[in-house]
């Protein structure tokens, strides 16, 4: 392709498709709102079909490098603290997927795709760049910046997040609606903890109402938390707003000592609440389309909201190399490869909630007895076996 390829936002999502495309020789310029390119501090999951995009886009051993392998997966109960095994995250993982679980620190994430960017295009990222709209004509498409600059390219990607602006020019306004449920989450130096939660190992606490993660994240030196928990006067949707552990505590009271004892030891909480959207029947518009969680927004229970923007980014760049010169085309073929598979990805997601806040969880006799019929082996593999084998290097475009 002679003409550039416009991304907006330059967060995992939009990082991630413009070095794919760089690596394709296609050229890129991406438009990012913030004055500086960070990631809020905390904790995402990469699971094997992730780290298998991110070996696609040469980031792979980077990442690796700079996160946690756990050795499994595990489920506790919300209030005894029994444990039983959800996945085993290490050579079972790579003898069935051929890549390992990986726990990483977002901003070690963004580090590394950004890094990538750079040694490609040193100049492809503009900060200080706040999108104001977009327009079309028949041979380009516009981005328009608030400050007035207008920029043009063969073809514009909407990758700029749950309030996607180039999705509400395509689109009209999203309606998300409040899905019942607060989320905290804090960062935690590991040794802040006692020895016993320390472990590289990945808990999910389970219980009636709501439940609980905590993994380890940048090389073991951290330890992630977020807390989960239906309520209904809570609806500000930020990852940056400030909250008190005093709260939080009151939250899950009755919940096990090891989770009082995350809280506890979080220097910082954060809330927010969790919002629901339908998936998109349709992400494209002529040279228009979008990625990430501008297109398929999810809830974060099956941790893949940032693994499914990286597979996006791999995906396009193989439509381009394939269709480029035909760029509708090209983009109506990268969602007809992605489409199916994201939404499938949404709805599992606002599924396992019940799955992860049943009654049935009040009690151990009872517990034993759902997690047995939920989340034993045949569950858990007809849940999650097509998202890890799926390969974006190699799928059907």
């Amino acid at each position: 392709m002679s003409q550039k390829v416009i991304i907006a936002g330059a967060g995992i999502g939009g990082l991630s498709a413009a070095l794919a495309l760089l690596q394709k020789g296609i050229d890129v310029e991406v438009y990012e709102q913030a004055t500086e390119l960070k990631e809020v501090g905390a904790g995402i999951q990469i699971s094997p079909n992730g780290s298998c995009a991110l070996d696609a886009l040469g980031a792979y051993e980077s990442v690796k490098a700079s996160s946690c392998n756990p050795e499994r997966k595990e489920f506790r109960l919300w209030n005894t603290g029994k444990s039983w095994l959800m996945f085993d995250l290490g050579q079972d993982a790579i003898r069935q997927y051929g890549y390992p679980y990986l726990t990483v620190y977002r901003p070690d994430l963004l580090q590394a795709l950004f890094d990538g960017v750079k040694a490609l295009k040193p100049d492809a990222v503009h900060l200080s760049s706040k999108i104001e709209g977009c327009t079309q004509e028949a041979t380009c498409a516009t981005l328009t910046l608030e400050d007035g600059r207008r920029i043009s390219g063969a073809a514009l990607i909407g990758a700029d997040g749950v309030r996607s602006v180039i999705r509400h020019e395509l689109w009209g306004a999203a309606k998300p609606t409040f899905s019942g449920m607060v989320a905290w989450r804090g960062v935690i130096p590991m040794e802040n903890l006692p020895a016993h939660l320390r472990s590289m190992v990945g808990s999910t606490w389970i219980g009636p109402g709501g439940h609980a993660v905590n993994y380890p994240l940048h090389r073991g030196k951290i330890m992630n938390f977020v807390g989960t928990i239906e309520r209904d006067d809570w609806l500000i949707e930020s990852w940056s707003q400030k909250g008190e552990a005093q709260e939080c505590h009151k939250d899950f009271t009755g919940w096990h000592e090891d989770v009082q004892t995350l809280i506890a030891c979080s220097p910082q909480l954060h809330k927010w609440a969790l919002m629901q959207r339908e998936p998109m029947s349709q992400w494209t518009k002529g040279r228009v389309t979008l990625l990430g969680d501008a297109a398929h927004a999810t809830l974060p229970f099956l941790a893949q909201g940032a693994v499914q923007s990286i597979e996006d980014g791999v995906v396009l760049a193989r439509c381009f190399e394939k269709y480029g010169q035909d760029i509708p085309h090209c983009l109506s073929k990268y969602e007809e490869a992605r489409l199916e598979r994201t939404t499938r990805m949404v709805l599992g997601a606002a599924a396992n909630t019940h799955r992860f806040h049943s009654a049935e969880l009040a009690t151990d006799t009872d517990a034993e007895a759902y997690l047995q019929r939920e989340w034993s082996s045949s569950p858990i593999r007809d849940r999650y076996d097509w998202l890890y084998k799926y390969n974006a290097k190699t799928v059907d475009i």
